[in-house]
């Protein structure tokens, strides 16, 4: 197991922010936690160095880009070989329509999340994703009828 990163409250204030919109200028961070802007951003580099921050990225509006269909697909293999399933994972990785892609446990072995335009596209990835896999036991989709919470805000 990895080693979990020392973060102060200095630390805690300042990804609280980031999480909330990363795109605050570090001169207002700094105001906010009570620090100079050239420590903010030592600390910024630092917690982005460490791969605490793995990312900056914008939130789009699917619907807004004419992808207003959110599906969560449970999928079920056959085997779980490493050399059986790696095909699967490359093809579910590489899918630009594939937002989240887990292994998981239970009664599937992993748990996607796509975006797309219509279910035509849904069609057309499912059988790209799964048409040709012998490995594929089954494939289990939900259609998510409305956005109650989206976030990837992590609990400080």
């Amino acid at each position: 197991m990895a080693k979990l990163p020392v973060l102060d409250d200095f630390d805690r204030a300042i990804l609280a922010l980031l999480q909330q919109d990363s795109s605050t200028p570090q001169r207002e961070i700094a105001e906010a936690v009570h620090l100079s802007a050239p420590a903010v951003q030592r600390r910024i580099r630092r917690l982005q160095d460490i791969g605490v921050i793995a990312a900056n990225t914008a939130v789009l509006d699917a619907k807004l880009l004419g992808r207003p269909l959110t599906l969560i697909v449970e999928v079920r293999v056959v085997s779980e070989q490493k050399s059986k399933v790696a095909p699967l994972k490359r093809r579910m990785q590489e899918e630009p329509s594939v937002q989240q892609c887990y292994a998981i446990t239970g009664d599937g072995d992993f748990l996607l999340v796509l975006s797309l335009a219509s279910m035509e596209e849904y069609e057309a990835i499912s059988e790209r994703l799964f048409g040709n896999d012998n490995n594929i036991e089954r494939f289990r989709t939900s259609v998510a009828m409305n956005t109650l919470k989206r976030s990837f805000a992590v609990p400080l």
